[in-house]
């Protein structure tokens, strides 16, 4: 359940960055990066929230993306 809920908030939270569209025409990938939030700050956000339950930890964890996806990917139990 933990697995459906990280993959379903994820998947909405980056739908709209990938769909930009800009007067009409759909904006190449390179400037949706650049403006928009990257998928280790999401992840890391979600994953952040699934173990702290913490807004400023989440923010955190955003700020710093990858570089604590992977140190989550780890440091995580089994039951997480």
């Amino acid at each position: 359940m933990k697995y459906l809920s990280f993959l379903l908030l994820t998947t909405i939270l980056t739908i709209p960055a990938m769909a930009h569209v800009d007067n009409g025409s759909i904006v190449n990938a390179q400037n949706v990066l650049e403006s928009g939030v990257s998928l280790g700050a999401v992840i890391a956000v979600v994953a952040s929230w699934s173990r702290n339950r913490s807004i400023l930890w989440a923010i955190f964890h955003g700020i710093c993306g990858w570089f604590y996806v992977v140190y989550f990917a780890l440091t995580r139990t089994e039951n997480e």
